[in-house]
């Protein structure tokens, strides 16, 4: 977590500090580099999430050409993504250094590192390196009368609204109230563009009582989907305050989402419901790619962070492929952790307990070791439950935590199917 500092904030001794070069003030290759990529650890990453990839893809389901060809296509375009991502984030950083968008991290002051200038709303690299590729995948694979051209492209109309509002946030620093809205702005384009189905299928146990198989909410279905839209881009928001955290859980949840794409269309034999599956990889792949280069640099100890731009961009992403894709509840038990960290967030959130500006655990710098407080977040749940740890392990714990809602998502739908829908 950063607490940032503007051009506004600088110091009477820095305005008092003679400059003798005129390059050096406009030059941000003077400012020292930031510490590499941490390559080994999204080695092991990428290597992990290939071999379930694929084995679905290539040997588990007999996808058709028509649908195997754009997402290989797309795949590709990610990978290139991943290693663009990772060559601009350290140009990006200087020069955000350069214009005072950098924090200090909390998480290690009265340490050497917490006195460290970290660059601050590098995840508005990733937001336009991830528009990029989705613009470039459009032209490579899609036809001016695609059916799914018109949502796709409000697809991305509301994850670039997000982007713009996150980093407008990132310099203003917007109250809560105002942040409850954005997500709600930029979901319009969605909302307008939705052409798809407003029913949903009443689960088996349940239609004695209420009559009915399939139910068409209408105007209620769309007002769901932007308020799915809300929960998931500020829920990534608020679930945050380690290294590698807020990128962290959205790579679990986005390969998670890929995954189950990829059963749902080697299992169903509807060209509609595999289209809208096909639909979601499309936009999950590059945000999974670039979201892999950004937690290269943003592990513990990060080297830069994200800022709400990302956090706001990965959560509605996120809402986008579960909207478009059509399994929004199977969406909302991958972001299970999410959900209990916001439901022990809400009394402060909603005012009835005080609620501080960090709601962060307690640093000791002589242990190095982090102590919960009683603010309602899962970090500090974690800490009162676990015991004092290290940001790095107990971020860890964090995203196995993530990993295992997302296992256990996948054992929901196998044991339920066909007894609960």
């Amino acid at each position: 977590m950063a607490a940032r500092k503007r051009a506004l904030a600088t110091t009477d001794a820095t305005k008092l500090e003679p400059t003798t070069n005129a390059q050096e003030q406009t030059d941000p290759t003077t400012d020292p580099p930031i510490a590499p990529p941490k390559s080994g650890l999204i080695l092991k990453l990428c290597l992990f999430f290939s071999l379930p990839y694929f084995y679905l893809i290539f040997y588990r389901y007999k996808i058709e050409s028509e649908l195997k060809r754009p997402i290989l296509i797309n795949a590709g375009l990610s990978l290139a993504g991943f290693f663009l991502t990772q060559k601009i984030i350290p140009v990006a950083s200087r020069y955000v250094l350069r214009r005072n968008l950098f924090g200090f991290d909390i998480n290690k002051k009265g340490t050497p590192q917490g006195t460290v200038k970290v660059p601050e709303s590098l995840g508005i690299v990733v937001g336009i390196v991830f528009l990029v590729l989705a613009i470039l995948f459009q032209y490579f694979n899609f036809t001016a009368d695609s059916i799914w051209l018109v949502e796709y492209n409000a697809a991305l109309s509301s994850i670039c609204f997000m982007i713009l509002l996150g980093f407008v946030d990132d310099v203003l620093d917007v109250p809560w109230r105002v942040k409850l809205l954005l997500p709600s702005i930029a979901a319009l384009p969605l909302l307008m563009a939705y052409a798809g189905h407003t029913t949903i299928i009443i689960p088996k146990p349940l239609i004695p009582y209420v009559g009915l198989k399939v139910w068409d909410l209408g105007w209620m279905y769309k007002l769901y989907m932007g308020l799915l839209a809300v929960f998931c881009t500020n829920s990534i928001n608020i679930h945050a305050g380690l290294n590698g955290l807020e990128v962290g859980q959205t790579v679990v949840i986005a390969f998670a989402i890929l995954i189950h794409n990829l059963m749902q269309i080697g299992a169903s034999a509807d060209p509609e419901y595999k289209q809208a599956h096909a639909f979601s990889i499309y936009l999950v792949q590059p945000l999974l790619a670039t979201s892999l280069a950004l937690f290269s640099y943003n592990w513990y100890p990060s080297s830069v962070f994200v800022g709400d731009t990302y956090t706001y961009f990965a959560g509605m992403t996120m809402a986008v492929v579960g909207i478009l894709g059509h399994f929004s509840e199977t969406l909302l038990i991958f972001f299970a952790p999410q959900v209990l960290n916001f439901l022990l967030s809400v009394p402060q959130l909603f005012g009835f307990v005080k609620c501080p500006r960090h709601r962060l655990p307690r640093f000791d710098p002589q242990t190095g070791l982090l102590t919960g407080t009683n603010d309602g977040t899962l970090v500090n749940f974690f800490l009162r439950l676990f015991g004092k740890m290290s940001e790095k392990s107990l971020c860890a714990k964090l995203l196995i935590f993530q990993a295992i809602g997302c296992c256990l998502c996948f054992l929901l739908r196998y044991f339920l199917t066909g007894w609960y829908k």
